[in-house]
């Protein structure tokens, strides 16, 4: 076999994520030699390969779920926001400045598709089949010219392109019908159908509908997947909305000990690898909420301070909603604190940055002895060592470099009192560690919790990595898939009118609204 797959998508955060992994174990499982691949991803979730390259997260996780080493190649092209101006690209893993929509849509877009198509064809030679991630919705008509994610990589391969639409938000018939009714005959001919997604309730309802969009599109649903509960996989994009009230989904079971830990994470701007914290909400007992305002740190027994693309910008918005003073008390009163990579950053006596925010020197929260001055260079590592007695693996993703100038050496930061601060994201998923962690966080909140002896997070990741492929195995045609990664899009696929509209002049003027990979910024003067 050898062959491939495009999963589209009719929104944003449609499930071509979790799809895509779904149908890696799936193949996997069935002893098929499969990689994960999106040619352009826009996400402050990344990781850091054993080479030493910066992917998205959502991709490493696709990687777990065929059961391969990550790699650059499946994540050529990363977009990392800092503002609503300008993203950081990261190339093959390394990053090559700060730019705007002008710049990146003047024709760098296109320049890199020889760059997205040599990765896709060396994960072609090297495996049986490659499942291809979109993102947003192949039908933005804006960016159709520069796409080098969706319909540009399916053109460019030759690759069947399936549809997926999330249900749950209502509108899936028109959502399917339009997106393929806005895409030109030469991609309306590699649309092969479609997939629902977060379906509730009889599936016997829905079928008349499918019928119905079958006759109007000559495009087969190849598949209903259910509204699965809890799957805690890690998503592409940083939570968009408010965090405050939303509590990290996890296995619900009980403490082992007599109390339950409660964990705030402060909800910082741009925050970036949140889901640091999922080895905490997989520990039974353990609450993980996100917060963005003072009050709710009063019943924390741990407060987090994540990770930043804007760690200037984070430190401005702790103070003006007070998180800054709470975090204060907290310190004198030794209530535990986590700051993490540039959440460890702000907790430090100041930041001199004139790289990330170029504000020069900022006083920082001054609750550990650290001074970080930011490099141009980034650090992207895969650190080993030990904390609290126990082995811990993690990786590092960031400008700031720490002087550390005081306190106990912890991951590469310090601790004072009951105030930890490391830069080594991943560290909470080695076990052993995490439970002495919650350990000394439960003795300092004077709670009577005890971590449980056996729980594995690596186990749990491919609980829910198999409850994909479970999804896929169970509610999808996988003859149908089989056939349609094997051999590609069904011959003589209707056209619907009316098609793609005439493509737009390729200049557009400074402060044109255009298109960043999915996200809507504003076009300026590109930053170095």
């Amino acid at each position: 076999m050898s062959g491939g797959l495009l999963v589209a998508g009719t929104t944003s955060d449609a499930g071509k994520s979790v799809v895509t992994a779904g149908i890696c174990r799936w193949l996997v499982r069935r002893g098929v030699k499969v990689a994960p691949f999106k040619a352009q991803n826009m996400s402050l979730n990344s990781f850091v390969t054993r080479g030493g390259a910066e992917i998205g997260r959502a991709q490493a996780m696709q990687a777990q779920a065929a059961r391969v080493e990550p790699s650059v190649l499946m994540n050529p092209v990363l977009l990392k926001p800092g503002g609503d101006r300008s993203s950081q690209v990261v190339l093959m893993g390394k990053p090559v400045g700060e730019m705007s929509a002008r710049g990146y849509h003047g024709g760098r877009q296109e320049a890199l598709l020889g760059t997205v198509v040599d990765c896709l064809e060396q994960l072609r030679g090297t495996y049986d089949a490659v499942i291809c991630e979109g993102a947003g919705s192949p039908a933005e008509i804006n960016l159709r010219r520069t796409d080098i994610v969706n319909m540009g990589v399916a053109r460019a391969a030759g690759f069947p392109v399936l549809v997926v639409g999330d249900i749950d938000r209502g509108g899936v018939f028109a959502s399917f019908f339009g997106t393929t009714a806005l895409l030109s005959p030469e991609d309306q001919s590699l649309i092969a159908g479609y997939l629902v997604n977060k379906f509730r309730g009889d599936v016997s309802l829905l079928e008349p509908g499918l019928d119905m969009l079958r006759g109007l599109t000559g495009r087969r649903t190849y598949g209903v997947l259910p509204y699965a509960h809890g799957l805690g996989i890690d998503e592409e994009d940083g939570l968009r909305v408010s965090m405050r009230g939303t509590v990290r989904e996890s296995v619900v079971t009980p403490p082992h000990g007599e109390d339950v830990l409660r964990v705030a994470v402060c909800a910082v701007p741009l925050m970036s690898n949140f889901t640091d914290v999922d080895a905490l909400a997989a520990e039974p007992g353990v609450i993980v909420r996100f917060v963005d305002r003072a009050e709710e740190l009063a019943d924390a027994d741990l407060v987090v301070v994540p990770g930043t693309r804007g760690t200037v910008k984070a430190l401005a918005w702790l103070r003006e909603r007070g998180l800054a003073e709470a975090l204060r008390r907290r310190a004198a009163e030794g209530r535990p604190v986590l700051g993490i990579c540039g959440g460890f950053q702000v907790l430090g006596e100041r930041i001199e940055d004139d790289v990330e925010s170029r504000a020069g020197l900022v006083e920082g929260l001054g609750l550990l002895p650290v001074r970080v001055r930011f490099g141009r260079e980034k650090v992207l590592e895969r650190p080993v060592g030990s904390a609290l007695g126990e082995p811990v693996e993690g990786y590092e993703i960031h400008h700031g470099v720490a002087e550390v100038n005081g306190g106990e050496p912890f991951l590469d930061g310090c601790r004072v009192g009951s105030v930890w601060g490391t830069h080594w994201h991943g560290s909470l998923e080695s076990d052993a560690f995490r439970r002495a962690f919650l350990g000394e966080v439960a003795r300092a909140a004077g709670r009577r919790f005890v971590p449980a002896p056996d729980t594995s997070f690596e186990a749990l990741r491919e609980e829910q990595l198999d409850r994909l492929g479970d999804l896929i195995e169970e509610h999808a045609d996988t003859d149908a898939l089989w056939r349609l990664i094997e051999t590609g899009a069904p011959a003589g696929l209707p056209f619907i009118a009316p098609g793609a509209p005439p493509t737009p002049a390729p200049d557009q003027a400074p402060g044109t609204p255009v298109g960043l990979g999915h996200a809507v910024v504003v076009a300026t003067e590109e930053t170095p």
